[in-house]
């Protein structure tokens, strides 16, 4: 930056051809298909080789994305910087910023969500609907909070958590040292929360631009198979009552933290009808991607117009219904898609392969979606192609 080049000077508006992404998975890969439609190049920030996303990527850098000078040398080769996940340091992420760089979402909304117990507190502390938590130091103070939030309890890592990774659940006092041990207490930070007994699990996907312009997606069910999302049904078979509660609480969340682009609000819903904010994930997520087939502008679309200035997509589905399947892995084993023949073969359904090269218990190695007239359609269709397809076997 020259003397006479502002900080607000060189954070121009971007001109759209270049777009850098931390992170180089499928998330990556969906929105630089995305991305490329309208024109951008994609620049990818990696630690490891052979991502799914590196065939589409204009550039690759590879390095420690928590290091700010690699950061730094992302965001100088782009008009913008974007996250595929929410695990990069937040600390490091300001010095794109104070460089004057464009990054969204910002430094200051990752800080606010990677650790989850400042993000359970932030929302709090705007009258949002949680379950009940505490901060735990030792296992003394589990025993402590469970007076106050009683039996049984959901032990989390307050950081780097997902898809189940990061959680126990405490029934009684026994468990304790079990789940301590697990999660690594003695070197970890972690939590406590009130167990949620849900009837279903519900979210929604919220995209914003930087002038606080919003659009939502339609509210989805959400169905976990050990820990992973397995089912989104689109939309979810709610009343309208529920759908319009859980939208005000989804953007009153993403506002709260000042999120910028496609964010993911996961939510229970109680047997009492209530909505309760489970997580948030300021970037585009697996609860989203319904959304390439059944809506009018995807939601990595949509991520990709917010983080450039440009007008939002209508987020109207185009079909009466949807469902995803995601297709995990079995075994350990060749990322190669056994099947794949077979489930092209089925009508209406749509295939998606994340072309990772290997595969192990319950990794995400692509999805499926399919339309319908009704749920029950549509989730008849992709459970037929889904079940054609297994990773893990050899070809």
């Amino acid at each position: 930056m020259s003397q006479t080049e502002t900080k607000s000077e060189k954070r121009r508006v971007p001109s759209g051809h270049r777009i850098g992404i931390v992170g180089g998975g499928q998330l990556a890969k969906m929105t630089a298909l995305s991305a490329m439609e309208l024109g951008c190049e994609i620049v990818i920030l990696e630690k490891s080789q052979n991502t799914p996303s590196s065939s589409l990527a204009a550039e690759i850098l590879y390095g420690d994305w928590d290091k700010p000078e690699t950061l730094l040398q992302l965001a100088e080769r782009v008009d913008v910087v974007s996250l595929e996940n929410e695990f990069v340091d937040a600390k490091s992420l300001q010095t794109v910023e104070d460089a004057g760089h464009l990054l969204y979402p910002g430094a200051k909304t990752i800080g606010l969500v990677q650790d989850k117990l400042i993000q359970k507190q932030t929302l709090a502390d705007v009258g949002i609907a949680l379950a009940p938590f505490a901060v735990v130091n030792t296992k003394q103070d589990i025993l402590e909070a469970a007076k106050d939030l009683a039996w049984p309890l959901v032990l989390k890592a307050r950081r780097n958590g997902y898809d189940g990774k990061g959680n126990a659940t405490l029934q009684s006092a026994d468990d304790i040292d079990n789940g301590w041990a697990k999660l690594d207490g003695d070197n970890r930070e972690l939590y406590v929360e009130g167990f949620c007994d849900f009837v279903a699990e519900l979210a929604i996907m919220i995209t914003r631009s930087a002038d606080g312009k919003m659009v939502n997606y339609p509210v989805v069910e959400s169905v976990q198979k050990d820990h992973i999302c397995h089912v989104i049904r689109a939309p979810a078979r709610i009343d309208d009552a529920l759908a319009r509660e859980a939208i005000e609480l989804a953007r009153k969340a993403v506002t709260t933290i000042n999120g910028v682009g496609t964010i993911g609000v996961e939510m229970f819903l109680t047997e009492d009808k209530r909505i309760i904010l489970n997580e948030m994930a300021p970037r585009v997520h697996n609860s989203g991607h319904y959304t390439i087939e059944a809506c009018e502008c995807s939601q990595f679309e949509n991520h990709v117009r917010a983080i450039l200035g440009l007008p939002l997509g209508s987020t109207r589905m185009v079909a009466p219904a949807a469902v995803m399947i995601n297709m995990l892995g079995e075994e350990q084993g060749t990322g190669y898609p056994v099947g794949i023949e077979q489930a092209l073969a089925v009508k209406g359904a749509h295939i998606h392969v994340y072309g990772k090269t290997t595969t192990n218990l319950g990794r995400k190695m692509g999805h499926i979606t399919a339309l319908g007239l009704d749920i029950k359609q549509a989730e008849q269709t992709a459970n037929q192609a889904a079940d054609c397809i297994r990773f893990g076997a050899q070809k």
